[in-house]
């Protein structure tokens, strides 16, 4: 057979399509997987990630039509420091549940697919490939970093929805030539920024990115939306601190600007990179093609901006590796469009000096380059699929399945993650979370609930779940205090003087993650009765010194 037939065959497309056959129902399995992991969240009763709780404690005060942005030198101490449109979105099913943390996760999890739907949209209008469409909104679920962050209770992944149906929707608003509708999408895409920034205030990088792109397309239309956008924002803004008495400012403003930890941030690009990179380097390569020989898109200046604000970012107190979701799903389309367009061989490069210099020397390769093109992409997204790898390993059929391919379990209660190092260990910031939940773990919170319950006097938990299925109140955000503490903007007279007076019946301690000070005063005042293993964690049980 000459290199021509080979060229021709139809052998090789059948191979390409098995190919993205097996990347597709590797990337299915991460979705089973995924389900799992939430399944068994929504049906855990208490907080599996540290803040969760605070979360609901929110969401139940703005039922109550109550500000969660308190003094926290007052009793019961508690501020809260997110922005609240998550909240008031999981309001309504305070009124008819009650407090409970399943509805938040279960919102969370929508919000994840939602968000990995918009992807394959945004793939699929701009390469017409239906198969690589689905692959990229697959390739959103399977990330390490969506899989722990997408069913909990927490609002970054919903702000991470809003971000990308603002971001695919203002695609391609420029290009559209009926003014009512053009007007609509940009209304709505403006809406969705701002909902973004209400939920938290990292979307500022997509405000950005969006108005960067609008300034490059169409400067005058640029300024007017934003003037506008920009005025809606800031009177959401001041209503909000004039409404909190200014706690709004102080608890969701100041005590958000915190330190970055250089050392941190580069561990994590490091992880986001080996994680990824499958993904990022034709992610990459498509912000370069539009650079010399198109014209630039938002989802390009989206990737570099979440990737380097926000990347840069996750080394502060309180990021970590939730903080490159932004990015990996800008990662995701563009990847995707790299993806489709290569199958499909649409690329067009325009004449100028590097056209000449590395373009029209390569186009007698055209051929071989398209045969390589058709293993590539789907080996792309296999490679993809195993470098996220993370899976239980003693639950039925996965059990087997880590038997046949030797995966062993490397965290606690026999989960995987590819994310841990050769020596075990999780770069600074990475959330070292995925593994599922036991009956054992829901006894050991409720054998917790019981020491709350058989003392009369409040008790502080670092873990909020505690006293809220106590049904008594939650005292203090410890993450909060501490954040007010780090910019220097928080006493604790009347938290510690409680402390010293032996006010609180228990004290259970999880991270430790409170000011010095109060730390101080617990130690001095309280002693440890004995220590509870939850979900991994030791929680330590302090009762006052006789």
């Amino acid at each position: 057979m000459t290199q021509r037939e080979t060229m021709t065959s139809p052998l090789l497309p059948r191979a390409s399509r098995a190919l993205l056959i097996l990347a597709f129902l590797l990337l299915i399995f991460h979705l089973v997987v995924y389900l799992v992991y939430a399944a068994n969240l929504i049906a855990f009763p208490f907080d599996y990630d540290q803040g969760e709780g605070f979360e609901l404690v929110d969401t139940v005060m703005f039922s109550r039509g109550e500000w969660p942005y308190q003094d926290t030198e007052a009793f019961p101490f508690y501020s809260s420091n997110y922005p609240p449109l998550y909240h008031v979105i999981a309001a309504p099913f305070v009124w008819l549940f009650g407090p409970a943390y399943w509805y938040g996760r279960l919102l969370s999890l929508v919000s994840t697919f939602v968000t990995a739907g918009a992807i394959s949209y945004a793939v699929y209008r701009e390469s017409q490939y239906r198969w690589i469409a689905i692959l990229a909104g697959l390739a959103y679920l399977a990330s390490n970093t969506i899989y722990h962050v997408g069913p909990l209770f927490r609002q970054h992944i919903s702000m991470v929805m809003f971000e990308t149906l603002a971001v695919v929707l203002l695609a391609g608003v420029n290009e559209v030539q009926n003014k009512a509708r053009r007007r609509w999408l940009l209304i709505m895409g403006a809406a969705l920024i701002i909902a973004a920034g209400y939920t938290k205030q990292l979307a500022v990088v997509t405000a950005l990115s969006a108005g960067i792109f609008m300034f490059i397309r169409q400067p005058r239309r640029a300024i007017l939306w934003g003037l506008g956008s920009a005025a809606a924002g800031i009177a959401i803004f001041a209503w909000m601190t004039w409404a909190t008495d200014g706690e709004w400012w102080r608890q969701a403003i100041l005590a958000n600007v915190n330190e970055i930890k250089i050392l941190q941030s580069l561990a994590l690009f490091q992880q986001w990179f080996g994680l990824h990179g499958f993904l990022i380097v034709p992610a990459a390569l498509v912000v370069v093609y539009e650079l010399y020989f198109n014209r630039i898109s938002i989802y390009s200046i989206w990737f570099v901006m979440a990737v380097g604000i926000n990347g840069a970012a996750s080394g502060t107190w309180g990021g970590g590796d939730s903080y490159f979701a932004t990015a990996i799903a800008a990662t995701c389309i563009l990847s995707g469009i790299f993806a489709g367009r290569t199958l499909r061989g649409t690329w067009q490069f325009r004449s100028n000096y590097l056209s000449r210099l590395f373009i029209d020397p390569a186009r007698r390769f055209a051929p071989q380059l398209s045969v390589i093109a058709l293993i590539a992409v789907p080996v792309l997204y296999l490679g993809y699929g195993r470098a996220v790898l993370k899976m239980p390993t003693n639950l039925p059929i996965f059990e087997q399945i880590a038997q046949v391919f030797q995966i062993y379990p490397n965290a606690q209660n026999g989960f995987y993650d590819s994310a841990r190092t050769q020596d075990g260990q999780y770069a600074a910031g990475y959330a070292a979370i995925g593994h599922l939940t036991t009956a054992e773990d829901i006894t050991a919170g409720y054998r917790i609930v019981e020491m709350i319950q058989a003392d009369e006097r409040p008790s502080i938990t670092e873990d909020a779940a505690f006293n809220i299925v106590a049904g008594r109140e939650v005292i203090t955000n410890p993450t909060q205090l501490l954040n007010l503490d780090l910019r220097g903007i928080f006493r604790g007279d009347e938290l510690i003087g409680m402390i010293e007076e032996q006010a609180f019946g228990l004290i259970v301690l999880r991270a430790q993650f409170y000011p010095e000070q109060v730390l101080v005063a617990m130690g001095q005042h309280y002693e440890r009765s004995e220590t509870v293993t939850m979900n991994g964690f030791e929680y330590i049980i302090l009762r006052p010194k006789t």
